[in-house]
């Protein structure tokens, strides 16, 4: 089974200049519940998935990831769940086969969770990732 269709879009994850400013926006006028909040942070919940904003900046220094598209493409980080982080690495290296280029290898990252990105033909970001045992992290 192919990795879209074994694996649903969890997250849409926002690059932003300004979590604070996203904050007001999502809760205060479009009405989503803050769920979770760290530096340069923020969750939402909202119908049917999970909206976050991420500072391009805060992402970038984190990940490797480039924060100079913030102003261009990179906008948008699209996220994929995965039950555990041991599939992690089968998705790797089933997308990493079929020619799908990579930003590095999975990692584990300070918000306890294991992961990896690459973007799609037009820049586009996705993250896929899975929590460690305890779920996310309060700071990071």
């Amino acid at each position: 089974m192919s990795f879209a269709q074994r694996y649903a879009i969890t997250d849409v994850c926002i690059l932003v200049k300004d979590t604070k400013r996203s904050i007001d926006f999502y809760v205060g006028r479009l009405g989503f519940e803050l769920n979770r909040q760290a530096e340069g942070f923020a969750e939402f919940n909202g119908a049917g998935l999970t909206l976050a904003c991420w500072e391009i900046d805060h992402i970038s220094s984190h990940t490797g990831i480039s924060n100079a598209k913030a102003d261009g493409p990179h906008k948008v980080c699209v996220a994929v769940r995965l039950p555990t982080p041991e599939e992690i690495d089968e998705a790797f290296a089933d997308l990493s086969g079929k020619g799908v280029v990579m930003y590095g290898p999975p990692e584990d990252y300070v918000w306890n969770a294991r992961g990896f990105y690459f973007s799609g033909p037009d820049d586009e970001l996705w993250e896929v990732y899975a929590w460690k045992d305890g779920g996310s992290a309060g700071n990071f």
